[in-house]
């Protein structure tokens, strides 16, 4: 079989490593990381000189036809915003709020502000529309004490806006004014006469002038402000260029959802873009039963060169492509790299995407991962070889050195490198805790070699060490690790698993449902809810599935013998679940205690083994 990458233009790495006397494991590139801009809008203005009528950026509007934006109108528009600003007297300590989602507009707003030495933070839009009592949005705001807050639709966020922000905090809005405060439009913002004082501002940008801020889940606590340097963004871009070399020729052209008030779309996806002079589509779908529709839609229409979901996206995509020859034809037609990231995807989505790959491609697509985090910018880790297993997250990139330090009996991984943050916002003891003595910055997550002993194999996610827990026994139990293999060995059933047991004998887990493959068991494609978790053919197939992963395991805590399928969706709101789809083990087993103490008694909706006779 054509191995896939060797039709793409990718990195040629040298890995070197050295084992320290301590135990703790170095492993780099040998290749230098090459030189960057100052400034992500520096590279910008590079591409609206010379391609100035290439499309930047295009989005759906009001009559569903895509809106495009050229470089050259992006690079005006942001030059204009920079100097409305300034004139606004915004600063880093009076920083751009932004609060709703992906757009155009947004996109604007915020490289208009790094564009002139002003930060923007992006938040999850449901900080605002989906909690009652905005608390993670009031921690947001004393936190950042920002100058201006943009919204699309200004009347949508209000109730939010006027909870939570000081009357004298003016409102930039693309439509809709508020009473209470002076609403700024967008419009006017954008033709604003470009100033002498926004040239000078912009001179000024340099590596360290902070560009954005980024707040982790805060999941446990109040979110936490990531600074974002100029140099950070640089120099990971870079990073990401020399790994995927391929677009220094190509640039890329991505269809995508994920939000940027997270790393992900926020930082990699979308200064790739701009980095490389390609063209972002913002899909307006989401990997949701409701949102799938228009994710399709869209891919129907554009063919990506480069793509990324989370593995329940490319999930929902593959129930779509098996009836939908168009969709099949329009993604494959020149996409050159599938990578997921966000959740480990489990063998069934890996095989199944492998599969329809190389129907549609000779040779079939390269599907890969990597580890990164909102700290390191985040591209950090990256696997470019073909593999016949998900989980390979690969080897550190150009610029990144990685260092493996033992821990009991795993290795916690840390990495130095440009485009690690200088810290958290406003917060030297949190920045303090996150570093540690050499300067390295601390996942707080395991890592494995994929191949022991062998660097340029690459590395496996060996457990995030705050979700490990023992059992009665004593035993610890990596919960990372079993999640992947629990979802792998139930075939497709979940999409993914929260692992309980600690002190007991035994594991149990509360399991997220594939709802359309328990329909397909069930052999009814009405059935929903507590009718389809309850129907025979369902349990039975479960509670075979889960017998044959309890006698694939080598001990008590590698067996989980006792799940229950969880009806109620997880809940962003509560910290479940990220807005980027990954699950919180921890906020999981705090919310729904009831159900991991039902997991042990004689509860109907449990499929359990027989016991092992302690409790």
């Amino acid at each position: 079989m054509t191995d896939p990458s060797a039709k793409v233009a990718l990195w040629t790495p040298s890995v070197r490593s050295e084992t320290r006397p301590d135990g703790s494991i170095l492993v780099w590139q040998e290749e230098p990381l090459g030189a960057y801009p100052r400034c992500i809008t520096a590279r910008f203005m590079e591409w609206a000189e010379r391609v100035p009528e290439r499309v930047w950026m295009a989005e759906r509007g009001p009559d569903d036809a895509w809106r495009a934006t050229t470089y050259g109108e992006g690079a005006r528009t942001i030059r204009a915003i920079g100097s409305a600003l300034l004139a606004q007297g915004l600063t880093a300590e009076r920083p751009l709020l932004i609060l709703s989602g992906n757009s155009v507009a947004h996109a604007l707003m915020a490289l208009g502000a790094q564009h002139v030495g002003v930060p923007s933070a992006a938040l999850a839009p449901a900080y605002s529309l989906a909690s009652g009592d905005y608390g993670k949005l009031k921690d947001i705001a004393a936190q950042l004490t920002p100058g201006i807050i943009f919204a699309d639709d200004a009347a949508k966020f209000a109730p939010a806006i006027q909870a939570v922000f000081g009357a004298d905090i003016p409102v930039a809005s693309v439509e809709g004014v508020l009473g209470d405060r002076e609403t700024l439009s967008f419009t006017q913002l954008a033709a604003t006469e470009p100033s002498d004082r926004m040239e000078a501002a912009h001179a000024a940008v340099g590596p360290d002038t902070v560009a954005k801020f980024l707040f982790t889940s805060g999941t446990t606590g109040s979110p936490k402000a990531v600074i974002q340097t100029q140099g950070m963004l640089c120099s990971n871009q870079e990073m990401v260029a020399s790994c995927y070399a391929f677009m220094r020729e190509t640039p890329p052209v991505v269809v995508d959802w994920a939000p940027w008030n997270h790393t992900a779309s926020g930082n990699k996806v979308f200064n790739m873009v701009v980095y490389n002079g390609g063209t972002y589509y913002i899909d307006d779908g989401r990997p949701t039963p409701d949102g799938i529709g228009r994710t399709i839609a869209n891919l129907r229409e554009i063919s990506p060169t480069w793509y990324f979901n989370v593995p329940l996206g490319f999930q929902m995509l593959l129930d779509a492509m098996e009836t939908d020859a168009e969709l099949r034809k329009t993604f494959f037609a020149r996409v050159s790299m599938l990578m997921y990231a966000g959740a480990g995807m489990s063998q069934p989505v890996w095989d199944r995407i492998t599969r329809v790959a190389e129907e549609m491609v000779p040779g079939g697509v390269l599907l890969c991962t990597g580890f990164g985090s909102t700290e390191t910018g985040p591209f950090a880790l990256m696997c470019t070889e073909r593999q016949e297993h998900a989980g390979n997250l690969g080897i550190p990139a150009h610029g990144v050195l990685f260092k493996l330090v033992p821990q009991g009996d795993k290795l916690e991984g840390r990495v130095k490198s440009p485009s690690v943050t200088p810290g958290y916002w406003r917060s030297p003891k949190l920045t303090a805790e996150a570093f540690d003595e050499e300067g390295f910055y601390r996942f707080g997550d395991a890592f494995r070699f994929a191949v022991p002993g062998d660097a340029a194999a690459g590395f496996v996610f060996d457990g995030r060490l705050a979700e490990n827990f023992k059992l009665a026994s004593g035993t610890w139990v990596a919960v990372g690790p079993l999640r992947a293999t629990l979802t792998n060995d139930l075939k497709g059933l979940a999409s993914d698993a929260v692992i309980a047991g600690e002190g007991r004998y035994e594991l149990g887990a509360l399991v997220v449902p594939d709802w359309a493959k328990l329909r397909s068991i069930a052999g009814d494609p009405k059935l929903e809810g507590e009718s389809l978790l309850h129907h025979p053919k369902v349990r039975r197939a479960a509670a075979e599935m889960l017998a044959a992963h309890a006698a694939r395991a080598t001990g008590s805590a590698s067996r989980v013998t006792r799940i229950m399928f969880m009806e109620v969706p997880l809940s962003f709101d509560k910290g479940e679940v990220t807005d980027k789809g990954s699950i919180n083990q921890r906020a999981v087993l705090r919310h729904r205690a009831d159900l991991v103490e039902s997991l042990w008694l004689d509860d109907p909706r449990v499929i359990a083994l027989a016991s092992e006779g302690k409790a």
